[in-house]
């Protein structure tokens, strides 16, 4: 109470000295600020701004200067919340050292990788796409949404090659573009591998209710009636529940043991997919792709319409990169092992959907049973049994490989900070996180136990599409950033380093992100820029071109698809996005690249990222608009949980105090990356420690 009573002036200068007090203390630990050091915190800025004695030290009531200084914190507010976003995760020197077992060998990765992806793919969307969206041309379906997906894998290798760590694209993007794009990306890896978990549990708890005939549904139907939702299923599925358990149980046992069960039954569905793909093909009628409707009935938007939906199925290779950790070569397995597995993949899948719109028309196919009712239409009704076993190896596999990643992604995220501590914790004597895997298996138990699968496909397919989309364009930006930046070599030494010698050591060390020294004569038309800057800043434009271009072919309506030609404003303005586009690429293409240290690399950089972001893209334009509704929602939520708590709990907080940022003078102060020592902070008069 007594403080209330002093002066003005004498609580101003109680604010200054407990504010220069605090800067003194930190003298010792702490004089160098950098880029790699963190500006003001949040909570600090906060505190400064609400306090208006700080804002005005002099004791002189000048509006105009105190108006002044809370911009000036307001900026820096901004900076700071904006630095925390962007800043970059820093690994250590041993990038192999983990809590996890590194037992994984490049055949379990691979398995992993197969039994991931080979399941309901071709067990249940294969059925539903042909018949619903595509017709026979379903083969061209599955060879964009592979290509799609191969073009993602090379990306996902070259990472997986630099970075041997949990949490698959997450930690690429830590790594190479900042904390929020990170974020962004391991928060719709949780939910593609959650609605993964999800829908395969439907969809076996479909298949066995369809092998016992219909019991199991009947049954639930009569005790607890139907859902009347549009976003539910019209029953719960209490057996898809406990099979999500069931599972989550099994991976608790070890990494090793779960990989030897998931290389059995994948095993088994690889043998039934040869059966499938022979019988079918020596039972096929040709006239099944010339008739009813032709090849195509849909046209070229039912094609891509049922690739958005494809996309699905070869959405497990992911789970390579996840394993990452616990692999005993990272560098070579990963990129190894995401090879075969997309090629034995993508070949299965094109032969079974041609197997299938030959041996029967695609009208006549039976989404919920494609496979077994279409050998049962040509009497080989043995064969339902074969296929019934091979559908829940296959959806086996891939459950158990979404129930892998699931729980990885999470770790790897509460390792860092952004997401709670507790799933960050590794059971000592099975080398598991054992609370983060049985949490994710209770999430994926309730979403399996009340959602539908078609409604839960779609929903995946756009999380993932994002983050293939970001991993495609990291590699861009990291190919053409350079190894060390100026930031690296002025916190070396203490006192400031003269701009042009740490420049000259910086250009003697690396010339990534620089022009060929044949196109010097654009920094002429752009001006002077800091090596990376501008092949990151085309890789955005290049991206929301691409989203510009293909969202105005799919709602273009009759102004694009008129029988006389689009109109011509709208010619003209694809026209310039595609200039826009091509330019973009050329910017990138004529700056030095840098591939050092590189087991594995993706070729025509930038040429093959760009196709990836470009192909991910059109699938996410082509989803319904229900399903960017609901990502919207999800998002939305991630967004709370990261500034609440992950943005303050981050490991990559700098544990240093800020004021002498917020004290100092316009004209001594610069960007945040400015070098700051110790003479830089004001020192505490004798008169004001006095009074």
């Amino acid at each position: 109470m007594a403080v209330e009573f002093l002066s003005r002036k004498r609580r101003l200068r109680f604010v200054s000295l407990f504010t220069l007090q605090r800067i003194n203390r930190n003298r010792s630990t702490q004089k160098v600020y950098t880029r790699e050091t963190q500006p003001p915190s949040v909570a600090e800025v906060s505190i400064a701004t609400g306090n208006s004695e700080l804002g005005n030290p002099s004791g002189d009531d000048n509006p105009e200067e105190m108006g002044g200084l809370r911009n000036r914190l307001l900026c820096r507010f901004v900076s700071s919340t904006c630095f925390q976003m962007n800043r970059r995760k820093t690994l250590g020197e041993n990038l192999m050292e983990t809590p996890l077992r590194r037992c994984l060998s490049t055949l379990d990765i691979t398995m992993l990788g197969i039994g991931h992806m080979v399941g309901a793919g071709i067990y249940v969307l294969t059925g539903t796409v042909a018949h619903n969206m595509a017709g026979p041309a379903i083969v061209l379906s599955f060879v964009i949404a592979g290509l799609a997906s191969v073009l993602a894998a090379l990306c996902y290798a070259e990472f997986g090659s630099r970075v041997p760590k949990a949490g698959s694209a997450y930690v690429y993007t830590y790594v190479t573009i900042g904390e929020f794009w990170a974020f962004v990306i391991g928060w719709n890896i949780l939910l593609e591998h959650m609605i993964g978990a999800a829908s395969v549990a439907r969809a076996w708890s479909g298949y066995v209710d369809a092998l016992a005939g219909g019991v199991i549904a009947n049954a639930t139907a009569g005790v607890f009636g139907e859902m009347h939702n549009d976003m539910m299923a019209k029953t719960p599925d209490f057996l898809a529940f406990a099979v999500c358990l069931a599972y989550c149980g099994l991976s608790t046992l070890g990494v090793k043991g779960s990989s030897y069960f998931n290389s059995f039954f994948t095993m088994v569905n690889i043998g039934v997919i040869v059966f499938v793909s022979g019988f079918g093909f020596y039972w096929a009628d040709y006239h099944n792709w010339t008739d009813y409707g032709g090849f195509a009935p849909f046209g070229f938007s039912g094609i891509l319409s049922g690739a958005a939906t494809c996309f699905y199925a070869y959405v497990g290779f992911d789970s390579i990169a996840t394993s990452g950790e616990e692999a005993r070569d990272p560098s070579f397995s990963i990129p190894v092992a995401t090879f075969v597995s997309m090629s034995v993949v993508s070949l299965g899948y094109m032969c079974v959907s041609a197997a299938l719109t030959l041996m029967v028309p695609y009208t006549l196919i039976n989404p919920t049973a494609a496979l077994p009712d279409a050998f049962a239409s040509h009497g080989i009704t043995w064969a339902r049994i074969v296929i019934s076993i091979g559908a829940l190896a296959g959806m086996t596999t891939t459950l158990f490989g979404s129930l892998f990643s699931l729980p990885r992604g999470v770790y790897a995220m509460a390792q860092d900070g952004l997401l709670f501590k507790v799933f960050a914790r590794v059971n000592e004597k099975t080398q598991v996180p054992l609370i983060t895997i049985g949490v994710c298996g209770l999430f994926s138990a309730i979403v399996a136990l009340f959602f539908d699968i078609e409604k839960l496909v779609e929903f995946m397919s756009i999380g993932t599409l994002m983050a293939y989309t970001i991993v495609s364009a990291a590699v861009i930006i990291l190919r053409y950033r350079p190894l060390v930046s100026k930031s690296d070599v002025l916190p070396l030494t203490e006192t400031p380093t003269s701009p042009g010698s740490a420049k000259e050591f910086v250009d003697m060390l690396n010339e990534a992100g620089r022009l060929k020294p044949k196109f010097y004569w654009i920094e002429r038309i752009l001006g002077s820029y800091e090596p990376g800057v501008l092949p990151a800043t085309c890789v955005f434009i290049f991206t929301v071109s691409c989203s510009c271009i293909f969202a105005i072919l799919q709602w273009g309506g009759r102004a694009v698809y008129h029988p006389n030609g689009p109109e011509w404003w709208l010619a003209v303005l694809l026209t310039f996005l595609v200039a826009v586009s091509l330019i973009t690429l050329v910017l990138i293409a004529v700056h030095n690249q840098s591939t050092e240290g590189l087991r594995f690399k993706v070729p025509w950089v930038p040429t093959l990222p760009a196709l990836s972001i470009a192909a991910n893209v059109a699938l996410m334009v082509n989803l319904n608009p229900m399903t960017w509704i609901r990502f919207a929602i999800w998002m939305s939520i991630g967004f709370v949980i990261y500034f609440a708590y992950g943005m303050r709990h981050s490991k990559e907080n700098a544990a240093v105090s800020s004021y002498s940022g917020l004290l100092k003078s316009n004209s001594r102060s610069g960007e945040w990356g400015s070098t700051l020592t110790a003479k830089d902070l004001p020192s505490t008069p004798s008169s004001q420690t006095e009074n």
